[in-house]
């Protein structure tokens, strides 16, 4: 580790013991446990000491609301997503899921979202209604207020997307 990467673990240490009480008490108002606030908490930090080396900070509080809040959005939106998408397979079927298999699936989900994260919302939007709602090609279109063939280019380009990484198998094309 060089001297500047030295320093700057030194400089979030600090902030970390000045301000991770604070931050995680903030977090808890906002989730359904203790230990979830301090895992955002510390994932806040860690993001922190991910980023390249910076002066002083004027606001640390406001720079630690701010990464705080953007994992909390990304948490509640891969939640979110888990539902939607447990919910359009069969209501029941989530009760039926042993552990293991629950989480499996989330972490495909969490996985899917990452990849969707990049792409315009147009393409994410026609990927989620075709994958999570179960609607056709001219459903989508209507829906979105596009053409079909704008459906079959974004499919396309979202599931090549998953695909190269290996994520989700290839679903088939609904006319």
């Amino acid at each position: 580790m060089s001297g500047a990467d030295n320093s700057h673990g030194h400089y979030v240490g600090l902030l970390f013991s000045q301000h991770y009480d604070w931050l995680q008490g903030r977090l808890r108002g906002h989730l359904e446990s203790r230990a979830s606030a301090e895992e955002l908490a510390a994932e806040t930090f860690t993001q922190l000491l991910a980023s390249p080396a910076m002066a002083p900070i004027r606001e640390p509080r406001a720079l630690l609301t701010t990464i705080a809040r953007r994992l909390l959005y990304q948490r509640w939106r891969r939640r979110d997503l888990e539902r939607a998408y447990l919910d359009s397979l069969n209501p029941d079927a989530a009760d039926e899921r042993s552990p293991q298999q629950a989480a499996e699936f989330r972490e495909t989900l969490h996985r899917i979202d990452l990849l969707l994260d990049g792409l315009p919302a147009k393409v994410k939007a026609t990927f989620l209604l075709a994958q999570v709602d179960g609607l056709t090609y001219p459903e989508i279109a209507r829906t979105l207020g596009i053409s079909q063939r704008s459906v079959s280019d974004y499919m396309t380009r979202a599931l090549q997307r998953c695909l190269r990484v290996g994520s989700i198998p290839a679903a088939p094309n609904r006319p």
